[in-house]
Formats: structure tokens, sequence, C-alpha cells
């Protein structure tokens, strides 16, 4: 069981939601929860029970939970307990009950298979290689994927050494490569494709994928023979690199009258090629 199918599950079952744009997270009702998993007759009393003794024991869940108004069954607004995807599964871990059971089988197997990863990282590798394949996704396209990620360390690796803050600066300096060869920042380019929590990189074409590579490739390559000294200057890089690509990019869609910014994504990309093979069988 991944995350994804996870989430579904509550989904399925009435869980209200609530996705922010800004933080790119979603939320759900801790209460609806807590009703699914323990089959309550009153959860919010549960949940009243279940965070106090959490609480006492010091789980950040029960304190930093947060509040958002959410419909109740009378169709008024509530403040109603939420919790993210990461409190979600800390609550799981914190309920007794037979159908919290597979999440937290599910759970301890993510946690292994990370350890694993730790001590030999070629598993890895390998275990995404064989997710992307599950997906439906090409072999031709998860070569350039795993390069995609290998092109993407070699810059966040130049970026720490040339004192790149990890969090807010890569996003601020991402955005900029972004937008200089795509036309769009990365939050703009994954409402272009619908995505919310999604990778954008594995909702890219081909081309897409390669032009991204050839930005990040090139803004390590100018970093290296520049040696930025300051963000200002890293900045001013990472448009350089990025336009770069941006300019290969208006080139080619000069030659073919295509746009290569598209709003596909894996959804459509992977159905297109199902109903393709439906028709040839």
């Amino acid at each position: 069981m991944i995350k994804e199918n996870a989430i579904k599950i509550f989904e399925q079952k009435q869980v209200r939601t609530h996705w922010d744009e800004e933080q790119e997270k979603w939320y759900f009702s801790i209460v609806d929860v807590i009703g699914i998993l323990t089959e309550s007759s009153n959860p919010r009393k549960y949940w009243s029970v279940l965070k106090t003794r959490l609480k006492t024991e010091g789980s950040e869940l029960a304190t930093n939970c947060s509040q958002l108004k959410m419909h109740s069954a009378d169709g008024k607004l509530y403040n109603t307990d939420v919790a993210d995807t990461e409190q979600l599964f800390r609550l799981l871990q914190s309920v007794p009950s037979k159908n919290a059971e597979p999440f937290k089988l599910w759970l301890a197997k993510v946690g292994r298979e990370r350890l694993d990863e730790l001590e030999d990282p070629e598993i890895g590798i390998d275990r995404i290689m064989e997710t992307y394949l599950k997906k439906g996704y090409s072999k031709e396209w998860i070569n350039q994927r795993l390069k995609s990620i290998e092109v993407r360390k070699e810059l966040t690796d130049e970026w720490e050494n040339r004192g790149v803050k990890k969090g807010q600066e890569y996003a601020i300096l991402t955005d900029e490569i972004t937008k200089a060869w795509s036309g769009f920042s990365v939050k703009e380019y994954k409402k272009h494709k619908e995505l919310k929590k999604e990778n954008l990189r594995d909702n890219m074409t081909n081309l897409e994928l390669v032009l991204n590579m050839l930005a990040e490739a090139t803004t390590t390559e100018i970093s290296k023979e520049k040696k930025p000294k300051n963000f200002a200057e890293n900045k001013e890089i990472a448009n350089q690199g990025g336009t770069i690509a941006g300019n290969t990019r208006k080139e080619i869609e000069a030659k073919t009258e295509k746009k290569i910014v598209t709003t596909a994504n894996a959804k459509s990309i992977l159905k297109t090629k199902e109903e393709h093979k439906g028709i040839k069988e």
C-alpha cells in the first residue's frame, strides 16, 4: 500500500478535506478519520480523550494540530481540528484499531525500506525504477527521469558549495531557472498541468524533462566557472542557465510550430498510452 492509496481510502469514506494552495498541503478532518478508524459512535469524544493522552505523552500532534472552518452535518461552518499528511500518519500510529493496522504495517515497511536504501543506495534506484514501471511509464522516460535526478543533485551540491541555504533559497533559485526556460514559475507550471502535491518532473513530457535538465546542468556549469559569492549572484546565474534552455525551447517551437510546455500531465499521458495499446490489441 502506498501513501496515495491510503489517502484515497479516506477520501472515499467522505473525510472532509482542504487543499492549501499556498503551502501545497492537504488537510484532513481528524474527527472524520477517527470515525473511520475506530467506528466509534462518538468520534469527537474519542478524539478529545486521545488528544488529552497525547498531550500528556508530549506528542506534537496534539499541540500543533491546526483548525480550519469546515461544514458540519447541519450545513454550518465550525472550527475543526485538522491534520496534514505527516500528522495524519502519526495519528494512525496512536489509534489501537484493526482498521489502522494495515497503515501501521505499511509505515513499518516504508521505514525498513528507507534504512535499506541508506545502507545501499542502489536499492533505492532499483525501487524507483520499479515504481515508475508499475505506474506505466516507459523505460526511455524512466532513464531520463533518473538522469534528471542526477543532474538536480549536481546542481544542489554546487549551491551548497556556494553557501545557498536549503529550503526557501533553493526554491527561489529553482523558480528562477524554471521561469527562465518555461515561462512559468514552479507553482504556475503545476497549475498549468492541473497538479497539486504531485511532483512536477513526474508530469513532464520527454522534451520538457530534457529542457529542464539542460537548464539545471547549464546553471551548474556557469556557477562552477563564475563562483558566485552571494545569493544575488547565484540568482543571476540561475536566470542565465534557464534562459539558455529557454532560447532552445523557443527555437524548437519555431521549427515545429508546437508548444513544448503543455497541459499534459502523467495522468493524461499514461491514459493516452493505454488507449493506444488497447487499439493495437
